[in-house]
């Protein structure tokens, strides 16, 4: 297998649960797909109109999650969490079925959504992936809140930065490059949420689906999940995953270095509407061994999108 070509799974995936928000129960299906198809959201519970692309132009609501609509109002959200995990192990071509209107949150990380895919398999084709190359910077600042999109030789880099209010999260930040690191810190980290929100959320229609079976939840002084955290930077590395999964939006994988302090679901779609607002901000390329630099051939690189 090539791992330089683009890849789908091998047979289709079942997955059970309830939505985050609505506390509905959803099933999910992931289906193999052809070269050069993307990814496609069909929502199954409807006979028509019921194509939704996962683009950062087809987002219509960033309020705690990501929510996508098609142009006949058909909608999908909460699926950050599931491209994060296709953008970090490079699923190019994927048919997503879903019976709702919000995926299923599962244990509120991406664990599962990988543990099943590699148990699967993956495809490779003999299509060769493309990537998307920054060409120069592209920020945008919201108050405190701030994101940049710069050029990189090889790496596709996130630097993030959370600041809370709050003893237990406080200020943590962290960087990855997902074609050199291992991301299983990022796949298993779950959302969170502070307990004094927890009524309010509740109250708005939202977290219906929210228990301590999903969610990180933190009180002024302690973490309410008895099993604490899974990893020391688990609130950050949460929103790099998120992150991911709003980058994936973009419809490749960026070769770039991304800076955010404060960022979440809004910064990421306002950084891509800036970035392709100017075609000589970026340059869709075709990725192929040959002309691809020796030095990112390593395991690091080859695991991370294989």
């Amino acid at each position: 297998m090539s791992f330089l070509n683009q890849k789908t799974i091998k047979n289709k995936i079942f997955f059970n649960g309830v939505g985050l928000h609505t506390g509905q129960p959803v099933e999910l299906n992931l289906i193999p797909s052809e070269p050069n198809s993307g990814i496609i959201f069909k929502r199954v519970d409807l006979n028509k109109n019921n194509i939704i692309i996962p683009s950062y132009e087809n987002v219509i609501d960033t309020t705690l999650c990501t929510t996508l609509s098609n142009e006949y109002g058909t909608k999908v959200s909460t699926i950050e969490h599931l491209m994060g995990a296709l953008y970090g192990i490079g699923i190019d071509n994927l048919i997503v079925e879903v019976n709702s209107q919000e995926l299923p949150i599962l244990d509120g990380s991406a664990k599962i959504f990988i543990e099943k895919i590699l148990s699967t398999g993956i495809k490779s084709s003999s299509t060769p992936i493309k990537l998307i190359k920054i060409n120069k910077k592209v920020e945008f600042k919201d108050g405190s809140k701030r994101i940049s999109l710069d050029k990189s030789k090889i790496a596709s880099e996130i630097d993030f930065q959370i600041n809370y209010q709050n003893k237990i999260i406080g200020t943590q930040r962290n960087k990855i490059n997902i074609f050199s690191d291992d991301l299983n810190h990022i796949f298993e980290s779950r959302t969170f949420c502070l307990y004094r929100d927890v009524e309010k959320l509740k109250n708005a229609g939202l977290a219906q689906g929210g228990s301590l079976d999903n969610a990180i939840v933190v009180d002024e002084n302690k973490i309410l999940n008895n099993e604490g955290l899974r990893n020391n930077k688990e609130f950050v590395n949460h929103k790099i995953l998120d992150c991911m999964g709003d980058l994936y939006l973009s419809g490749y994988r960026i070769v770039g270095s991304l800076i955010t302090s404060e960022g979440g679901h809004k910064l990421t779609n306002q950084i891509l509407r800036k970035l392709f607002s100017d075609k000589t901000n970026y340059t869709v390329i075709e990725i192929k061994e040959k002309t691809l630099p020796y030095q990112v051939l390593n395991n690091s690189y080859l695991k991370s999108i294989a």
